[in-house]
């Protein structure tokens, strides 16, 4: 039996050893926290680089901030060499943006897996140049025209602003390319800008506007209408369907690049105005004077072109319940501009093709602003299509399918006199044959709307497919071709573009960058055509073709097998002047010819159009 007395200190002991040993962890405890703290353990590291520019060369002075989850932003600059170092950075998620005035802020992200053996990881960066930038100034129509402040301009993530006191606003840091600029302010009709690569001029694009004056077309004051797109032509066609190939084929109908505004949609009987009636829009009220949607463009009208036509058949539409329809025009010279319906209203319902004609002699010698809409004519679940199959213009009215009346030209180019005197002249110079997107006969409407952002030639010029269809977004530009058939000629064209222009020192002389593919020759010819009806083909003054030489009737042959889109330099380049021609309209039309019988598809590409 043990002795009590040597039991009681034996406890002391043991409970002085439990407490040593409580204590040694509690200070290991301290000392490990202490340790999770310090900079030095193994939970922190370094993140570093450079920061360059599209060159490889660096760039100082930019604005280095590292973010983490509950930490504050380490902020740090690149020195004259471009490189940065951040230490003491914790060893886990982290957002890295790189910033400086004038270009492009960019934000990287680094995890805890990204950091090597030594703690350390690199993250190095290309800046893009962004000094472009979009300013103007906004006045106040409701106070004769004061600067207008206050307003919200926004073209999305790349940045919003608010105008000064003095109206003016500046969107910076960006690269030139397609904007959508959007004005808003309570109280006033919000405007909205769309803006091209190519709008901007030394890196700028400068829009001064109005907010506030009258609506004209919902959506539209005269200041939006004033800067409306033009309708150049006397033709436009829309739809998928092959009727009456190749005029009225996908391929050659490029409606869907006008300026469309509400429900609309490209489908195979046409280019389709729609009532809206998405489940916020059902509660609109009805309204038989303002189009629920509508196309528009500024035409210039003239005796050769007074008369518009237009093509149609409608959807979801009969006889007791039809498409309301009509034609506005509003004429921006008169002293308080309104829109003016063209006759009364319009109902249709039907799946057949049917041809409406609208007299607009009221506007012989004025540009003038046409739209053509649809009316909501009940509130609620109205679902309604109006199928525009072409919008054509000559002294008469067009019925079918039909090439546009008069006296040709050329006998078999159905291009008429009366057609090419009221062509308007373009104001563009510069036309590309590349698409941006590319696509099918089932899915195109993407690709041609991304024409409207580029100068696209299909859009800008008009296409005449007499005979052969063309090859709308080969990678090496836009191409007509010819048909492998033995007719041979080289008077008319199996298909051709033309546009017109003013010509005058400065913009007389045409660079035409293309090429052609396979062994055999390529048939082609630029022709001129002025106000009096004249026609005149003009040989190159220059060419960079491997091989071209003339041929009869004004053609020119050449073979070409050279130049894609990564690869500009390489294509042949025909040079004219047309200088005979200062001081006049002149149309020029550029044509594709089957000089050679059983040759096959000839090709001509169009690569670039540039007159300068």
């Amino acid at each position: 039996m043990s002795n009590p007395k040597t039991i009681k200190p034996m406890f002391k002991i043991l409970r002085m050893l439990s407490f040593i040993v409580l204590l040694g962890t509690f200070l290991v405890s301290l000392n490990s926290c202490d340790k999770d703290d310090d900079p030095s353990n193994s939970n922190f590291g370094t993140v570093s680089g450079t920061v360059t520019d599209d060159s490889g060369e660096p760039i100082a002075d930019v604005k280095v901030t590292v973010s983490g989850v509950n930490e504050e932003d380490v902020v740090v600059m690149t020195g004259a060499d471009g490189k940065y170092s951040v230490g003491n950075v914790s060893v886990k998620l982290h957002a890295i943006t790189f910033s400086k005035t004038g270009w492009l802020t960019v934000s990287k992200s680094v995890s805890a897996t990204d950091f090597d053996a030594n703690k350390s990881t690199t993250v190095d960066v290309t800046l893009q140049n962004a000094s472009a930038k979009i300013v103007g100034t906004i006045s106040d129509a409701k106070a004769a025209g004061a600067p207008l402040s206050g307003v919200t301009v926004t073209i999305g993530a790349a940045g919003t602003v608010t105008t000064t006191a003095e109206g003016t606003f500046a969107i910076e840091n960006l690269v030139p390319d397609a904007y959508t600029v959007t004005f808003t302010k309570d109280n006033y009709v919000t405007i909205t800008k769309n803006v091209t690569k190519a709008d901007f001029v030394d890196g700028v694009v400068t829009i001064n506007l109005t907010m506030g004056g009258q609506e004209l077309l919902r959506g539209l004051t005269a200041d939006d209408l004033a800067r409306a797109e033009k309708w150049y032509y006397n033709e436009y066609r829309g739809g998928r369907n092959a009727d009456a190939y190749p005029h009225w084929d996908w391929a050659c109908n490029y409606m869907s690049t006008l300026d469309f505004r509400g429900a609309w949609e490209e489908q195979n009987e046409g280019t389709t105005l729609q009532i809206r009636n998405s489940t916020g829009d059902r509660s609109n009220p009805a309204d038989l004077n303002v189009f629920d949607s509508f196309v528009f463009g500024s035409k210039r009208i003239t005796q050769d072109n007074k008369i518009m036509s237009l093509r149609i058949r409608t959807h979801s539409a009969d006889a007791g319940s039809p498409v309301h329809f009509g034609v506005q025009v509003v004429d921006l010279s008169a002293a308080q501009p309104a829109a003016v319906k063209i006759g009364d209203n319009k109902t249709f319902a039907s799946e057949n093709y049917t041809d409406f004609e609208f007299d607009l002699s009221n506007y012989v010698g004025k540009e003038v602003v046409i739209a053509i809409g649809t009316y909501r004519q009940a509130t609620g679940d109205y679902w309604k299509q109006l199928v525009l199959r072409a919008i054509r213009f000559a002294d008469k009215k067009v019925e079918n399918w039909d090439w546009l009346p008069g006296n040709e030209v050329v006998t078999g180019w159905k291009l008429t006199h009366e057609t090419a005197r009221s062509t308007m002249p373009h104001t563009k110079k510069s036309f590309t044959g590349l698409s941006p997107q590319s696509g099918d006969r089932g899915n195109y409407v993407g690709a041609y709307r991304k024409w409207r952002d580029v100068a696209h030639i299909a859009a800008e010029w008009s296409f005449v497919p007499l005979k052969k269809d063309p090859e709308v977004f080969p990678s090496e530009g836009y191409l007509i071709k010819t048909r492998n058939t033995p007719d041979v000629s080289t008077t008319v064209p199996e298909a051709y573009l033309y546009s017109k222009f003013s010509i005058a020192a400065g913009s007389n002389k045409l660079t035409l960058s293309t090429r052609t593919f396979g062994g055999n020759y390529t048939f082609f010819k630029l022709t001129a055509i002025d106000n009096d009806g004249n026609v005149i083909h003009v040989a190159p003054q220059s060419n960079t073709a491997q091989d071209a030489s003339a041929a009869d009737d004004g053609c020119w042959k050449f073979k070409h097998d050279a130049g894609g889109a990564g690869t500009p330099e390489q294509y042949a380049k025909f040079v004219y002047d047309l200088s005979q021609f200062d001081g006049k309209d002149v149309t020029i039309a550029i044509g594709v010819y089957n000089g050679a019988a059983s040759s096959g598809e000839n090709k001509l590409v169009f690569h670039r159009i540039d007159l300068n």
